[in-house]
Formats: C-alpha cells, sequence, structure tokens
C-alpha cells in the first residue's frame, strides 16, 4: 500500500493546486497514475495470498483462499483510498463481482481490442463520467491469464477435487474455460470527483 498512498496523494495535490486550470485530459491522465498504483498494490497482495495459499496445500486451498481473503483486501484498498477498488468480468465466479453495464461495455471493448491484435497485458481504458448526477472517474485494467497459477482454477479442464472445491462455494461459477492469453477480466476503480 506504500505506492497507492504516493501516488494518491500526488493526484489530490495535483487536483487542489491545479484548481480550475487542470485540463480533463489532465485529471484523466493523473487519476490513472494513481489507479494503476493501486490495481499495483491490490494485484500485489492478492498474489502474495494466493502464491501462500497453493504453497500451503495447492489449487483447493488457494480456493477457499480467494472466498475468505480476496474481498477483504479489496475492502482494504477501498478504505484507503476512498474509492471502490475491485475485480470484475464477464464471466464472474463471486455473483458479488458482476460488472455494472459501464463495466461490461468495457470488458467487450477489451474482447475487441484483444482479437484487434492489442496485447491484453496493456489494455486499459479511464473515463471521467456522471452517475446518479454526480462526476466520477472510472478505470479499468485487464486481467489476462497466465498458464500458471490461473488455469488450475480457471481453465477447460480442471482436477476434480478443485471443480468440485468451486462447485460447492461458487454454485453459480463461469469463471471456467480459459485458456492462456484469454482475458479473464479487469481490475476496476472508482473515484469520485
Amino acid at each position: 500500500m506504500r505506492n497507492f498512498k504516493a501516488a494518491l496523494a500526488a493526484t489530490l495535490f495535483l487536483a487542489a493546486s491545479a484548481g480550475p486550470s487542470l485540463s480533463a485530459t489532465d485529471e484523466v491522465e493523473s487519476r490513472t497514475r494513481a489507479s494503476k498504483a493501486v490495481i499495483k498494490e491490490f494485484f500485489g497482495d492478492l498474489k502474495g495470498e494466493l502464491v501462500a495459499a497453493l504453497e500451503a496445500g495447492g489449487p483447493v486451498s488457494a480456493i477457499s483462499m480467494c472466498t475468505a481473503k480476496a474481498p477483504d483486501i479489496a475492502e482494504t484498498h477501498s478504505m484507503a483510498t476512498g474509492w471502490r477498488v475491485g475485480r470484475t468480468s464477464l464471466k464472474v465466479r463471486n455473483p458479488a463481482n458482476a460488472p455494472d453495464e459501464w463495466e461490461a461495455r468495457v470488458l467487450m471493448d477489451f474482447e475487441v481490442r484483444k482479437a484487434n491484435g492489442e496485447d491484453p497485458a496493456m489494455i486499459d481504458f479511464a473515463q471521467i463520467v456522471e452517475a446518479a448526477g454526480k462526476k466520477e472517474f472510472r478505470y479499468m485494467k485487464a486481467i489476462p491469464t497466465a498458464e500458471k497459477p490461473c488455469l488450475a482454477c480457471h481453465g477447460a479442464n480442471l482436477d476434480p477435487e478443485v471443480a468440485a472445491e468451486i462447485d460447492a462455494l461458487y454454485p453459480t461459477d463461469e469463471a471456467r474455460g480459459y485458456s492462456a492469453g484469454d482475458l479473464r477480466g479487469a481490475f476496476t476503480i472508482r473515484q469520485p470527483m
């Protein structure tokens, strides 16, 4: 959380010091930089927990970790920033992570961009939108599917024990059938303005 706190402070300083002269482009760029820093920290925390769970008990242990700790990690980053920080996908495992209309449109655009040859690891999108009469900054960063460890729990050929654990914890799971390089979803951030 060290880097994103510095990025957040820089974003808030830039916005406050620039006042009305801060262009929309500058504001989007500044908020995008801060969002990328938060996502880097969020991903690092998730990955650290995932690797530890995999080493301790394999994929079944990792599934339990995701159920128990991933929402808390997202909430920790949300509370630290005052933003909504999370993950979403067109094929969710946890229904609480279902995309809203804006996120679904961005995810579909990510798929088109990937199909047109864009590197999935570089795909992102930022926009200032109006919601309920208030402006907010929205940012999404694609999550490409890596061969390991992603496919152990999100691939097409799951170990029966892994599939049974997923079925028990997520009876409406849709997050299977991926291949390496597929877009599994995206990190998503909402910043009030």
